[in-house]
């Protein structure tokens, strides 16, 4: 029986995303309901989400119900519903007023088809939006310039560790490629399995290290143009980044292949296995008394003459252009931005969400969220993650490619010759 593929979509449901902060130049802070269409909304307000996980989904709940402008109808689905659904959604002729998904090339793809409403109010004149900077901006604005997307709240990716092993172990966090290398090797030889990942019915984690080291080596700009189909996969830049890559492989869990990405966090609580790099919802996946014990590095630069970057996976809104109440729409936009809003969500989700309005009080965050904050205010260059600066497609073209070149590292010149051939049919379709 063959095994199903989980997607990011399916294990990111539920509120392990993380809000913006203030790198991202963050929302101005507004009134509930303020910014938005101008007045009291008139008319049914639908809201389309696939939070499932408990306490955010409660919190959603409640903020929704809060909603001083008019009543609005919330209708949570399963992600993988909710994703395989989204289209239909967007096309019916009563569509829903706002939906919940993700900024960049997700949205603009639907943007492309007319299916959004323009939301550039908001980003004008006091619309809560004002505030965002350029390149949040860019994220959130369809081709021709025009505001789509309303982002909340993002997150970002780290190599995590427990401190209390590192230490046990007689290591520390490597400020440099090398120190990283040398790292591993340490604790190889004292026979700790430095690094894990899940790629049984999660292989798109596989797709993080060959982000990270395209930004590391290439650089953020030429990981955006490569994965826009403006550079081959089996360009010698991406040869440079497969022998990276190739590198690492003797370091990593020899059971990652049947591992999912939850099941690889086990032994590194466990102390068996060291580092994870992983987006922060892989702090869910450690037992509850273990979760203080947890931090995390960036990716040591490669190539000092490239920009910093990080993955910083960005959520949000976005409202159906088919839908019958564009005001209401806009209004409940403005008012999920709030700082208010953001502030009530935090607290109830009980999640290390980051608010995007720089007015939520971030005093009382943990360690390890307010070492987040400070990485993603000091790198040079916001990426998303692969399919989310690609498309789902493209992500299964890398899936493939990925998980064949890491069983097989001898394949790699004919690995990627046929992913660039499979990225090519995504593409052309």
């Amino acid at each position: 029986m063959s095994k199903r593929t989980i997607t990011r979509r399916e294990l990111l449901a539920g509120g392990m995303t993380l809000g913006a902060a203030s790198l991202l130049a963050a929302c101005v802070g507004t009134t509930p309901g303020g910014g938005g269409g101008g007045g009291a909304s008139t008319g049914a307000i639908t809201l389309q989400n696939s939070i499932q996980d408990a306490d955010p989904k409660a919190a959603l709940e409640a903020l929704v119900k809060a909603f001083p402008d008019g009543e609005v109808t919330l209708n949570s689905v399963a992600t993988e519903q909710f994703r395989a659904q989204l289209t239909n959604y967007l096309r019916s002729g009563d569509s829903p007023e706002v939906l919940s998904w993700y900024a960049g090339s997700v949205a603009r793809s639907y943007a492309e088809e007319g299916l959004l409403l323009d939301v550039s109010s908001l980003w004008q004149g006091d619309g809560p939006c004002a505030g965002y900077s350029d390149a949040l901006r860019a994220l959130s604005s369809d081709a021709s310039g025009k505001q789509i997307f309303v982002p909340t709240s993002y997150y970002w990716w780290g190599v995590f560790y427990k401190k209390s092993a590192f230490e046990k172990w007689g290591v520390e966090a490597p400020t440099s490629w090398d120190e990283f290398h040398a790292l591993c090797e340490n604790l190889s030889g004292q026979g700790i399995v430095p690094l894990t990942n899940g790629l049984s019915s999660t292989p798109w984690m596989a797709s993080g290290w060959f982000d990270y080291l395209n930004l590391r080596v290439n650089g953020a700009q030429y990981h955006r143009e490569l994965l826009a189909g403006e550079h081959a996969f089996n360009d010698p830049e991406v040869v440079a980044v497969m022998e990276e890559y190739k590198r690492l492989i003797p370091y990593f869990d020899k059971n990652a292949a049947s591992y999912t990405a939850q099941d690889a966090a086990t032994p590194v609580a466990q102390d068996k296995s060291a580092m994870y790099l992983s987006g922060t919802f892989v702090t869910t996946y450690f037992p509850e008394d273990q979760r203080d014990d947890i931090d995390f590095f960036s990716v040591p630069v490669i190539n000092d003459s490239v920009p910093t970057a990080e993955e910083a996976p960005t959520d949000g809104f976005f409202a159906s252009a088919n839908s019958d109440n564009h005001e209401g729409a806009l209004d409940l936009l403005a008012y999920l931005a709030s700082t208010t809003s953001q502030q009530q969500f935090i607290e109830q989700s009980k999640s290390a969400n980051l608010p995007t309005s720089p007015d939520v009080d971030t005093s009382s965050f943990s360690p390890l969220v307010q070492k987040g904050i400070e990485l993603l205010n000091t790198t040079e260059e916001i990426t998303q993650f692969f399919n989310r600066d690609s498309s789902d497609a493209l992500q299964a073209t890398a899936d493939t490619a990925l998980t064949k070149f890491l069983a097989d590292p001898g394949s790699m010149k004919k690995t990627l010759d046929e992913w660039q051939k499979a990225a090519e049919g995504v593409f052309a379709s």
